[in-house]
């Protein structure tokens, strides 16, 4: 569970860091990208963290998953049903910020 919140708390800090210095123009977004790599300090490290962090925020959510089916949560339908929504909205929110 601590895992979790520290991968989100480093995903929501890196997104909102990687904000600052995003542009919605397509002929500049590569541009953008190269800026915040090369001129930002330490833009390297925060894309890397969001992009890195990503992978392992979700390695996270499956292993929590493993847990909770080795354990038999499963059997608590209104818990288990109501962490098959938080994984839908996940993946959802996460499908977009990759698209975007």
């Amino acid at each position: 569970g601590w895992l979790l919140g520290i991968c989100l708390a480093t995903q929501i800090l890196t997104g909102l860091l990687l904000a600052m210095h995003y542009t919605a123009d397509t002929t500049l977004a590569f541009s953008s990208v190269a800026h915040t790599c090369r001129n930002v300090q330490y833009g390297w490290l925060i894309r890397n963290l969001h992009a890195n962090g990503a992978s392992f925020f979700f390695i996270c959510i499956y292993l929590h998953i493993g847990r909770g089916l080795y354990y038999g949560s499963y059997l608590y339908k209104e818990t288990w049903n109501t962490g098959i929504i938080l994984l839908l909205t996940l993946m959802a929110t996460a499908f977009v910020g990759y698209v975007l």
